[in-house]
């Protein structure tokens, strides 16, 4: 089976900025055919727009995935622009912090919304798009579903409660969809990642040698890993050299959940 999506269709959201903005690239310079999509239109348009206007396989599209309205939109312009879609990577997250002992922290309800609900519904959406256009076509395999989650649904850092519990949820949400639309010939699988050397990290990380330094100490391959890492297991499981791969969650954390729960924070 080959690894190649070229040619293919791809939906990315959350591509403005970190991993889904590196997994987008990717897939591009692999040849395919991307939508990047983000609430964020400044920042897209800044690192996404030049290209967009320039070379024709590739599409920004801005607005709030929250509503069901903009999710059609975002249909309707991949369709226009490409006539199909054939991969969705949900990587729209967001990560804030939580106040255990505060009962009026709403964090929890708002990332279950922004990191799970959203891309239950976009994949719901997408899979029924993949399902009408292969109606006329041949048996098979006919799309493929990434979310990109986090180890911190493995992990427990009590500040990172909301983020950890949204991950936790949207990992079940990939088992129970693999096994719901499996019979369409729909895959649906997962990427979830420790600390990646994106944009955002090395300004976090900026003048943070102590932090880190941690962070490297608390991966026993011993350093951090960079966007394309991410971006070749997000591939892999687009392509067809995964085939037979459904309903599975690649960690691509350097080893990082090898070690004391204790002793790793997740970002």
């Amino acid at each position: 089976m080959s690894y190649s999506i070229a040619g293919k269709t791809v939906i990315v959201t959350g591509a403005a900025n970190g991993v889904g903005l590196a997994i987008g690239r990717h897939f591009v310079q692999g040849g395919a055919n991307v939508v990047f999509a983000d609430m964020d239109e400044k920042t897209l348009c800044h690192e996404v727009g030049e290209a967009a206007e320039k070379e024709e396989n590739v599409r920004i599209f801005a607005g709030d995935l929250r509503k069901k309205l903009t999710i059609k939109n975002l249909l309707s312009a991949t369709i226009d622009a490409f006539e199909r879609v054939d991969i969705l990577v949900n990587a729209s997250r967001q990560v804030t912090q939580t106040d255990p002992l505060d009962p009026d922290d709403n964090s929890v309800e708002e990332l279950l919304q922004q990191n799970t609900m959203t891309a239950l519904r976009v994949s719901q959406a997408v899979a029924r798009k993949m399902i009408k256009q292969a109606e006329d076509g041949p048996a098979g395999p006919i799309g493929s579903i990434v979310n990109i989650s986090s180890i911190a649904a493995r992990r427990t850092h009590p500040e990172l409660l909301a983020y950890s519990v949204s991950s936790a949820a949207l990992d079940q949400m990939t088992r129970s969809l693999a096994v719901a639309f499996a019979p369409h010939g729909i895959r649906v699988n997962a990427v979830a990642f420790g600390s990646v050397m994106s944009a955002s990290l090395k300004g976090s990380l900026k003048g943070c040698d102590e932090t880190r330094e941690a962070i490297v100490d608390n991966t026993p391959l011993h350093r951090i890993a960079s966007p394309s890492e991410v971006s070749d297991a997000v591939q892999y499981l687009a392509s067809d050299a995964s085939s037979f791969v459904t309903g599975q969650i690649i960690t691509v954390d350097g080893g990082r959940t090898l070690l004391d729960p204790a002793a790793v924070s997740c970002h």
